[in-house]
């Protein structure tokens, strides 16, 4: 079982029938996911890859049963498309979409807790319980199915070092990318919760970079509540030049708040050991579970 997905999961494609929706629809439904239908306003009773389409989420659930959705609409008009999918009680949402205001993404996480729905993203590339379910656009030949947990702010970093995980025969349980953005529906914390509570998971990932305090927060919690369960961790963006932003719109630092020497010394006074190149946490991963 998945901490947010697994094979039972049933979900929504909203933006189906563009051309992201529909590449990565395919490979979702290759990996064994249960698609159920697709929304694209105007283009209800036209097909995707056998996926049937519908002008709204209220349609969509009057023929089928679904508890996610995962979003690839326009960031103008994801505000729209994600309170859309709440109100029609959908428990987990994953926001794909980058470059969403930041008053819009405030809007969808406030009204996401309000009814107790889980928001991954935006500017996410998703969640994957291996060997299960992908909600996502991560590639799927990098994972193996294991028991190491992952939690990502970064995207292509996290399927660099979920394939070095697969190499050193350990393996992946559960990977979620947080997202990029300055707002987000999930933290580190929350999904450290998630992961010491699932069987499925025996050590942490957490893939940081500059800007924003999640890396400090998650430290502090480690520290405060005496995680039980390994966690190793990396954080992008060393040579980062203050006050400029590198890559995503979160990964900026603001004076001396946010620096990777911040992040990582609060990580390392918390007992996490905190990895100099992203090729070195599969080894550290080994020596956190005793199998180096």
């Amino acid at each position: 079982m998945g901490i947010f997905v697994d094979r039972e999961t049933r979900a929504i494609v909203q933006g189906i029938t563009g051309t992201q929706g529909r590449f990565h629809t395919r490979l979702m439904l290759d990996y064994g996911t249960k698609i159920v239908a697709g929304v694209t306003p105007g283009r209800g009773g036209m097909e995707v890859h056998g996926v049937p389409v519908y002008d709204t989420i209220e349609e969509a659930l009057g023929k089928h049963e679904a508890e996610a959705s995962i979003i690839f609409v326009p960031a103008p008009f994801a505000l729209d498309a994600a309170l859309e999918a709440l109100e029609n009680g959908l428990k987990t949402i994953v926001i794909i979409t980058e470059g969403i205001p930041i008053r819009d993404s405030m809007e969808i996480v406030a009204r996401a807790k309000q009814r107790g729905a889980t928001i991954i993203g935006p500017n996410t590339p998703g969640v994957i319980t291996v060997g299960e379910c992908k909600l996502g656009i991560m590639p799927a030949q990098v994972f193996k199915e294991g028991s190491v947990g992952v939690a990502s702010r970064s995207g292509t970093l996290t399927y660099e070092i979920a394939a070095a995980i697969s190499r050193g025969g350990f393996g992946v349980s559960t990977c979620v990318g947080i997202g990029g953005d300055p707002i987000t529906g999930l933290n580190f914390v929350e999904v450290l919760e998630r992961f010491r509570d699932d069987p499925s998971t025996e050590a942490v990932i957490l893939i940081g970079e500059i800007g924003g305090d999640l890396e400090e927060r998650a430290a502090r919690y480690i520290l405060e509540q005496g995680y039980l369960k390994p966690v190793a961790a990396f954080i992008a963006g060393r040579s980062a030049v203050a006050g400029k932003r590198m890559g995503h719109a979160g990964a900026i630092i603001q004076g001396r708040a946010g620096t990777a020497e911040s992040k990582i010394q609060a990580l390392r006074e918390a007992g996490v050991e905190v990895a100099e190149r992203p090729g070195e946490i599969a080894k550290i991963v080994g020596e956190l579970l005793g199998r180096d």
